[in-house]
């Protein structure tokens, strides 16, 4: 008898239920038994219950272990700097993937590209650090650092730690063997922050050594940035702290044709978050024609780590397939169809 999995389905704003409602369908004609679990957070959540994260998300995916995300909206004016973040740092989802492949079909100055990004999720100035010029902690601060900040200055710290670093370097690593990759990068800027990027690289080549059948390198962030627009196809793994990484994951998505084609993992220790990147285009709202194959390809990621593989691969062909023949697609990759009418068309082709 076939497997039911049990998923938290968090549909999004905006576009996302259409976007979302489309996947469900592609996912059952893959014949994965799903039964979902469908919570709502963001902009929707807090007009209908008053918070964008609502304590029921938090509590589905702890207790299913598995979340499937629309694209959210973060509601100007909440607590929250990004539901997004929020979540990642409640779940402590540490690992953030991103992988950028090339598609026949999706229009792109880079060809046959494959490479992917492994983000730290949870530190460096995303913690949130960070205090007004008028405060005391700012003040203080700016007396300890004898000059080199200026009176009336707003702060922010940037916590990297060792136990964060290796965790990330070693998810890289462990993705790379699984893969079959051949090399990992580690980016930061160790010239200038040589303390914080610094314990990043010391980390990261003490993992690597662990590693031997794994080619190891190290680039600072601005050269990587020139080096992925130059000759993109010399890299396979990056791994980056948070903020480089959320920086680069965007660049790495423009060199593939744009967010609208790129999947996006957030994974913990035992738990896994999957979600399209791209925004809720609430303009779009209701009109569907939106692109879903950020979602779709977020989902095939989702059913390689529950161990559906087989179905995973059979998906991605017949995603692939309708995007190279571009008869049936978004008008995002030239065609004229509506987000249901191309997820019929993957439908047809898993056949």
């Amino acid at each position: 008898m076939e497997k039911t999995y049990i998923i938290t389905l968090i549909p999004g704003d905006g576009t996302g239920p259409e976007i979302t409602e489309t996947v469900k369908k592609v996912l059952a004609a893959t014949g994965v038994r799903i039964n979902w679990d469908t919570v709502i957070a963001g902009e929707t959540a807090l007009q209908k219950l008053g918070t964008p994260l609502p304590d029921n998300v938090i509590e589905s995916i702890r207790k299913n272990k598995i979340a499937l995300k629309g694209p959210l909206t973060t509601p100007i004016g909440t607590g929250f700097r990004s539901v997004n973040v929020a979540l990642r740092q409640i779940l402590n989802l540490y690992a953030c993937l991103r992988p950028c492949k090339s598609y026949k079909g999706v229009k792109s100055r880079y060809q046959d590209l494959d490479l992917v990004l492994v983000r730290e999720n949870t530190e460096d100035l995303y913690a949130g650090i960070e205090f007004a010029p008028e405060s005391n902690e700012a003040k203080e601060i700016v007396k300890m650092s004898k000059g080199k900040a200026r009176e009336g200055s707003a702060i922010s710290i940037k916590p990297i730690s060792k136990i964060g670093s290796e965790q990330i370097v070693r998810f890289a690593f462990e993705y790379a063997v699984k893969h079959k990759r051949k090399k990992v990068t580690a980016v930061a800027k160790a010239n200038i922050m040589k303390i914080t990027d610094g314990l990043f690289y010391d980390t990261a080549r003490e993992v690597a050594k662990k590693y031997p059948s794994i080619e190891y390198e190290e680039k600072l962030v601005d050269n990587m940035c020139m080096q992925l627009v130059q000759k993109p196809e010399l890299y396979d793994v990056l791994v980056l702290p948070n903020l480089y990484g959320d920086i680069l994951s965007d660049l790495c998505a423009g060199l593939i044709g744009g967010l609208g084609i790129a999947p996006g993992a957030n994974f913990g220790e035992d738990m896994a978050l999957f979600e399209a990147v791209h925004g809720s285009a609430p303009k779009y709202t209701g009109m569907n024609k939106v692109n879903p194959t950020a979602l779709l390809l977020s989902s095939k990621l989702m059913l390689d780590y529950i161990g559906e593989t087989e179905k995973a691969s059979r998906l991605e062909k017949a995603l692939s397939a309708v995007i190279a023949e571009g008869r049936r697609v978004t008008y995002d990759l030239g065609g004229k169809s509506t987000t249901a009418d191309m997820g019929d068309a993957i439908i047809e082709r898993l056949g």
